[in-house]
């Protein structure tokens, strides 16, 4: 195959955000390249809401692979990148890699260590042992079953699928009562969920160690000589951290104030993960969580991690999108020495499930002066699902600011003026309660007692 010059195709499969695309844009145009948008669909399931019109919408079903072939074909010659934006499209990246020989991608097997958290945990301990918990796949709720994981794990131990993000359908156990409810939950629910986000993996269920710890994460750039160049880490706050009984990020803020020599040893434990998995030519986001002074591996996933675009841009200037591509083409990625700023990004679910009655303070949000952005996922008279359960946030909000303190003085701020008034089916079985008790007590004192006219009052009036 002979390379054009007009190489300047850069695939997306299953689509990409807006801000991602205009974030590549602007770089490639500060360098005098104009890029076309391509996308590689799967015509069997319709793209995410909201993704904008690319330049290119190429569309094939994904079972075949011959398909997939003749729909590439007429561009190969074209394509300078091709990456995968979204963790539920992965599977469908890997379908797309052999139909793109001659582009800097990561391997089919390591994109599958890196989807499946079973396959994962096998890996980590092959390589990096001493950085990972005790694990192992739950094929069933049943008795036995449940006997012969509590004798491997141990109480406390987390119950997670093995493919779905935004910490989904993800639960703590302390005892048995907890984890046969748990896989109840799970196993109801799962392939639905796995449904719901046209996932191509066949759903698993992981049992591991609960670690207690601090949870930090951090995106890294492998190159396709596995060189790994590292963004700053992000600190996150879970859901449990604000006494919630659930398990998803609840904060996530960057940069650190950790010392140096310990971010260095989070960034060798993060290094160890990716060259495990084996991953190259790609950007990865590993979850990391800080005990004393030592590090464990939570996971790696084969894709930027959820909202560093802005986060990383906010704070340091890191145009994320475009070192992603970058890493790609190859050309070294672009992470300035010092950041200018902290960024955070919140999820607020409600205290309980329900329907939304009311919504109070998140307007006053965007008074604040902290406040950059926000997206509003559910309105009053929406159900509010805990993330455990596989429900989303009601909202979420980015918020930037030069001095730290003052960040953390706003989100304070936020916590104590946002309420999500919840009515929950046992509330509105009491309200319909007192509702008919009231009507009962109201009906019996209306009653008036009829007294019978005497004959001689008749008589007078007459």
């Amino acid at each position: 195959m002979s390379k054009k010059s007009d190489t300047n195709i850069i695939a997306f499969v299953m689509g990409a955000r807006q801000r991602t695309i205009d974030q590549v844009r602007a770089a490639m145009k500060e360098q005098n390249k104009q890029v076309r948008i391509m996308y590689i669909c799967d015509s069997r399931t319709r793209l995410l809401d909201g993704l904008p019109e690319p330049d290119i919408l190429i569309s094939c079903d994904f079972s075949q692979p011959r398909k997939i072939a003749e729909a590439i074909l007429p561009y190969e010659d074209e394509l300078l990148a091709i990456t995968c934006r979204f963790e539920q499209s992965i599977a469908r990246f890997q379908a797309v890699i052999p139909h793109v020989p001659y582009l800097r991608t990561p391997t089919t097997e390591s994109l599958g260590w890196a989807t499946d958290k079973y396959e994962m945990r096998k890996r980590f301990q092959l390589h990096a042992k001493a950085h990972n918990p005790r694990f192992t796949w739950v094929k069933k709720n049943t008795k036995a079953e449940r006997i012969r994981v509590i004798s491997k794990i141990q109480f406390p131990m987390v119950i997670k699928p093995t493919n779905l993000a935004a910490s989904m359908f993800v639960s703590i156990c302390y005892h048995e009562e907890d984890l046969e409810r748990s896989l109840r939950t799970i196993f109801r629910k799962i392939k639905a969920a796995y449904k719901k986000d046209a996932r191509m993996e066949e759903p698993k269920v992981l049992a591991e160690e609960y670690i207690e710890g601090d949870l930090y994460s951090i995106d890294s750039y492998v190159n396709s000589r596995g060189e790994v160049y590292h963004c700053p880490l992000v600190r996150q706050s879970t859901a449990r951290d604000i006494g919630h009984d659930d398990f998803y990020n609840y904060m996530q803020i960057t940069p650190t104030n950790l010392k140096k020599s310990t971010v260095a040893k989070a960034e060798a434990v993060a290094e160890a993960a990716i060259h495990s998995l084996g991953l190259r030519s790609m950007t990865a986001h590993t979850e990391l969580m800080k005990i004393d002074d030592e590090w464990k591996i939570v996971e790696v996933g084969p894709r930027p991690g959820g909202m560093r675009d802005q986060l990383y841009g906010l704070s340091c200037d890191i145009n994320h999108a475009m070192n992603d591509i970058a890493i790609r083409i190859p050309r070294q990625p672009i992470v300035p020495k010092k950041c200018k700023g902290f960024a955070a990004y919140l999820k607020f679910f409600a205290d309980k499930e329900g329907e939304i009655v009311e919504t109070r303070g998140i307007k006053k949000l965007e008074e604040l002066k902290s406040f950059h952005s926000i997206v509003i996922n559910q309105k009053v008279g929406d159900r509010a699902v805990f993330s455990r359960n596989g429900g989303r946030a009601v909202f979420t909000t980015v918020l930037y600011n030069k001095d730290r303190s003052a960040l953390l003085a706003d989100i304070r701020r936020i916590e104590q003026m946002v309420d999500i008034v919840i009515e929950s089916v046992a509330d509105k079985k009491r309200a319909s309660k007192q509702s008919a008790k009231k009507a009962t007590t109201a009906q019996k004192s209306t009653k008036k007692v009829t007294k019978p006219v005497s004959k001689q009052s008749t008589k007078k009036r007459s």
